[in-house]
């Protein structure tokens, strides 16, 4: 069986790595793997629950029958906890207010991690674009493409509030601060570790962002044919 090219982008929440993720997947016709969705559904399992999301014991005891699912197809995204369908829930404000205290548990981590190297061994497609916050370090360091995909904050912040027209440019920016700093004491997503190519979209608009991720996947899948 061929092994599957993994394509593995990590980036600050607002940097537009799940947009420009799974419109490199399409391109490449490579499967779309969102790893925060992992975690947003768990955050929804355990609120669906009464629990309190920064209770880490709590988060781990829900995890146990956390059911999980989710589609590798980057045009037919569906999430799943059980029978329900939360691909739209877990986007909702509490969720979101809940992810970080969810994803900062180490057991949470470490079970969630392991179930994306199965999702990416289990993909049917020759390649998976996996995009979150530690995939390049943690999830598949050994992945033959690694990207940071990154921006300026306030580039972040302009991008997120256009994407949340029912709050403003200030509150965006400030929950965007918060999570930035909640989720960096778990994990270094503005780094580049060694061996990652950044890709500042600060000045690039969405095609472009897109162009310069598919042109390092590239050169690296050139350099691997001896092209």
């Amino acid at each position: 069986m061929t092994e599957v090219f993994v394509v593995a982008v990590d980036g600050p929440a607002g940097s537009g790595k799940s947009s420009v993720s799974k419109e490199v997947a399409r391109r490449l016709d490579f499967g779309y793997l969102d790893t925060g969705a992992a975690y947003r559904a768990l955050a929804w399992h355990a609120l669906e629950r009464g629990v309190d999301t920064s209770d880490a014991t709590g988060v781990v005891e829900v995890l146990g029958d956390f059911d999980y699912a989710i589609s590798l197809d980057p045009d037919d995204y569906r999430v799943c906890v059980g029978d329900t369908d939360v691909t739209a829930a877990i986007r909702e404000p509490r969720v979101t207010d809940a992810v970080s205290g969810v994803a900062r548990v180490p057991a949470v981590r470490e079970a969630v991690n392991a179930l994306f190297r199965r999702l990416i061994a289990a993909c049917a497609r020759d390649g998976v674009v996996v995009e979150g916050r530690d995939i390049t370090t943690v999830v598949a360091p050994d992945a033959p493409v690694r990207i940071l995909l990154t921006a300026a904050a306030e580039i972040r912040a302009a991008r997120r509030s256009a994407e949340l027209a029912t709050q403003d440019a200030a509150t965006v920016a400030s929950a965007l601060h918060r999570r930035d700093a909640s989720d960096s004491a778990v994990v270094d997503f503005l780094t580049a570790a060694p061996g990652v190519e950044v890709v500042d979209s600060s000045d690039l608009d969405f095609a472009h962002t897109v162009d310069a991720v598919l042109a390092v996947v590239a050169r690296t899948r050139g350099a691997r044919d001896g092209r």
